[in-house]
């Protein structure tokens, strides 16, 4: 039995998606308890704790499913990149999911928010990066080598850059949880159960949108219609 290089990548890139697409249902779900004020604190909280349990994995498989499209890209021909370039892409990546986890195990403290400060800092340089990138491409004017027939390609990075868009406000959102729910500690406090409700509803409406982007990447990936 014999396995491509491009098979791997395409089964790497399904599980990412997997993991992506169901860890932010998990998290959905989870966050009606999270701001259920029927509910105990410690028990919000240990909902909370499961939510972001869910949530590193979904973390994982976005940051995870770049470097795999763009490795499958160089191999269907549509990215320059060489041996060299390739080993630097992926230490590069390696490092930031390095640093996402981090921030995910001292959630808790100063520093975790501090870190996840900063992978929220990188969505700030490679969200334009991937607009301008794909397209620019399928304007004739960008880096990726692709034209008629196969600007699903294009289509796919520019539609995952918007999702990165929905799921940066939803860190914002569960960043926010930690500060809240420090405050909440101390005694109830109205303002911030009132702040709460509205930013997971806010979140709500955009997991929505997020889960038809999500769809869209996906078709995009599977049928390449143009």
């Amino acid at each position: 039995m014999h396995f491509g290089e491009l098979e791997v990548l395409r089964w790497a890139h399904i599980l990412a998606m997997v993991y992506w697409l169901g860890g932010e249902w998990g998290v959905f779900q989870t966050s009606y308890n999270v701001v259920n004020r029927n509910l105990s604190l410690d028990e919000r909280r240990r909902h909370m704790e499961t939510a972001y349990r869910i949530d590193i994995l979904a973390r994982t498989g976005i940051i995870l499913l770049l470097p795999l499209g763009l490795h499958m890209g160089k191999i269907y021909g549509f990215v320059s990149l060489d041996g060299m370039g390739l080993t630097i892409m992926w230490v590069v990546f390696a490092a930031w999911i390095s640093l996402t986890w981090s921030a995910f195990l001292a959630r808790e403290s100063d520093l975790g928010l501090r870190l996840t400060k900063i992978d929220e800092a990188i969505r700030y340089v490679v969200i334009p990066a991937l607009f301008i990138v794909s397209l620019g491409s399928m304007a004739g004017a960008g880096p990726l080598d692709i034209a008629q027939g196969t600007m699903w390609y294009g289509a796919k990075m520019a539609l995952y850059a918007f999702a990165l868009c929905i799921g940066l406000g939803l860190r914002f959102i569960m960043r926010a949880w930690t500060t809240r729910f420090r405050i909440l500690a101390a005694g109830p406090d109205p303002v911030q159960e009132a702040a709460l409700e509205r930013e997971i509803g806010l979140g709500r409406a955009m997991a929505y949108v997020y889960w038809i982007t999500i769809a869209g990447v996906c078709f995009l990936g599977a049928t390449k219609p143009f």
